[in-house]
């Protein structure tokens, strides 16, 4: 999975922006109030258990 395709989904679900870090974004997941790091790859996808990690963080997994 992309960045990107990760970034659209996670805003479908309810989670917006917070604050941009030095090598990541900071978002915020309103379903489970967490607060969720995602690095900042471009066009690279981003590693199997990054993403899984960052969707169950959100509350899609």
């Amino acid at each position: 999975m992309k960045t990107s395709e990760l970034i659209k989904l996670l805003k479908k679900n309810g989670c917006f922006f917070v604050e941009h870090g030095k090598e990541h974004d900071k978002w915020y997941s309103t379903k489970t109030g967490r607060d969720i790091r995602i690095p900042r790859h471009g066009s690279k996808e981003i590693p199997s258990g990054t993403a899984n990690r960052i969707l169950k963080d959100a509350g899609l997994k």
